[in-house]
């Protein structure tokens, strides 16, 4: 088949590809402090231990500063030695305790009453904020990279794939399926309009294999009489968002895909990839998930 090709950089989606939201946002502010835990919810891997141990060895720092501030506060301890301060800091937070070096002046013992308590906030909060970060349910449901319009029982109908990456059951899954694209009102004001697609099914009850997701291109389709380059030209996109229940978790999982017009191939159709073993089991091959091929082969 012969693809069409943008004469001009295709816009920008409005999801990325790992289903991120692709929309700059400006006059509101970046962080409000009201969003704290879901920006440390949100936040990856890197950068949230990046965060954690920055602020603990910054706590340790300031604390020895305030210990060295006092004197010859602490038993043991070389006066005015930064290290020394912070060692006994970071084992006055942690609760350990050695015995080595311990409080020997008010002021001393006031500092490390008030480190004992910060020290408890912060690792109920970090241990918290680490269970609640692992037992997000995330999704792994593979979405095909390219989708198809192909006849189907005779009529045109646009399919792509969806598969459960995961050997388990999900619950209750349902697709919805639409299409965005830009007009012209009247008044010559652009827009970006959103059109829901009908889909022959939208619901399953049990998923643990693949899916092929189909929308019957008819009279009442948005997608009716539409070109390859009239898809283009007004720079469609088609998102589809998944729900379902996980089995394992009991909690409800959510994915997101969109298609745009180069990813859109016509008289096209997906290879096959379910057989059977020799002992009669179903068999995915999802090595060729992403495949398709002309219908005449």
């Amino acid at each position: 088949m012969k693809r069409i090709r943008r004469k001009a950089p295709p816009p920008p989606l409005i999801m990325n590809r790992d289903g991120g939201f692709n929309v700059v946002r400006k006059g509101t502010p970046k962080f409000h402090w009201g969003d704290l835990y879901h920006l440390l919810l949100t936040l990856s891997w890197p950068k949230f231990l990046a965060l954690v141990c920055s602020g603990y060895f910054i706590t340790n720092a300031l604390f020895a500063l305030a210990y060295i501030a006092a004197g010859d506060g602490i038993a043991n301890a070389r006066p005015g030695n930064f290290l020394d301060a912070f060692f006994f800091s970071v084992q006055t937070m942690a609760t350990i305790g050695y015995g080595a070096m311990y409080p020997k002046t008010a002021y001393a013992n006031a500092l490390v009453t008030a480190e004992a308590l910060l020290g408890l906030l912060g690792v109920a909060m970090a241990t918290g904020l680490m269970f609640a970060r692992f037992s997000i349910p995330r999704a792994r449901v593979l979405f095909s990279r390219v989708a198809v319009i192909t006849p189907y029982n005779g009529m045109p109908t646009l399919m792509f794939r969806v598969g459960n990456e995961r050997e388990n059951w999900i619950l209750e899954a349902q697709l919805n399926v639409t299409l965005v694209r830009s007009e012209i009102t009247l008044e010559k004001e652009a827009m970006r309009r959103f059109f829901d697609l009908q889909l022959v099914r939208k619901h399953s009850p049990l998923f643990a294999l693949t899916w092929t997701v189909m929308h019957t291109i008819d009279e009442s389709s948005p997608l009716y009489g539409l070109t390859p380059e009239m898809m283009l030209e007004d720079n469609m996109e088609i998102v589809v968002t998944f729900t379902g229940l996980d089995e394992t978790v009991s909690q409800t999982i959510h994915a997101r895909h969109s298609y745009i017009s180069e990813e859109i191939f016509l008289n096209m159709r997906f290879v096959d990839i379910l057989s059977r073993t020799k002992d009669g089991r179903r068999c995915i091959d999802f090595s060729r998930f992403h495949d398709i091929m002309p219908l005449d082969n």
